[in-house]
């Protein structure tokens, strides 16, 4: 298998996070038209902090400098990780500190959004596999 045959790693992480929108905004509908207006606000805040933390990830975690040197890939992914979790506090207690918000629609969102990335996880997976099984020599199991 060659390099060409690996997904992008920062494509797909900021694929997630767009993924994650794509969530947090069908969650602002659905509370919107269960509930209404803001818990709609508060679905689409609880979704969106979860995205722009993934996607402050995706951009400090794959920058190209890291990606020739090992080391460096795994000390921008720890950097990235915790941005993602020092965005996720920070715009949490905003959001909480000044603004009325329904915390079940907005948590809710923010869980649902963890979804996208399992799908992708699973999808990446089975790829794998399927690719691997495919490589391997006939009678093999």
């Amino acid at each position: 298998m060659t390099s060409s045959d690996q997904p992008d790693p920062r494509r797909l992480a900021i694929s997630v996070a767009w993924g994650q929108a794509i969530v947090a905004l069908a969650a602002a509908l659905l509370a919107w038209v269960v509930a209404d207006s803001r818990a709609a606000l508060s679905a689409a805040l609880g979704g969106g902090i979860s995205s722009v933390a993934s996607l402050v990830m995706a951009l400090l975690s794959f920058r190209k400098q890291a990606k020739p040197d090992p080391l460096r890939a795994v000390s921008a992914f720890f950097v990235g990780e915790a941005a993602k979790v020092v965005v996720v506090i920070v715009l949490f207690v905003v959001v909480f500190k000044t603004m009325k918000v329904v915390p079940l629609a907005m948590l809710g969102a923010y869980v649902a959004t963890f979804f996208v990335f399992w799908v992708a996880l699973a999808r990446l997976s089975l790829r794998d596999a399927s690719r691997a099984k495919a490589l391997r020599p006939p009678g093999v199991e």
